[in-house]
């Protein structure tokens, strides 16, 4: 029963530091953009070729 003056405290600093986290990379822009990564792995942006030399 003693480990809970400690575990509860622990517990509260732990979600008080996520929700800090959060609020701080809701601010810095980290959730604006939700499509375009996801869209960019489907585009090469490299030609498969670029590293064969050209036949005549």
């Amino acid at each position: 029963m003693e480990v809970l003056y400690i575990l509860f405290p622990l517990a509260l600093l732990m979600a008080g530091i996520a929700v800090v986290a959060y609020v701080w990379a809701a601010r810095a822009g980290q959730f604006d953009d939700m499509e375009t990564p996801a869209m960019r792995v489907l585009h090469d942006d490299q030609d498969p070729d670029s590293g064969k030399p050209k036949a005549p």
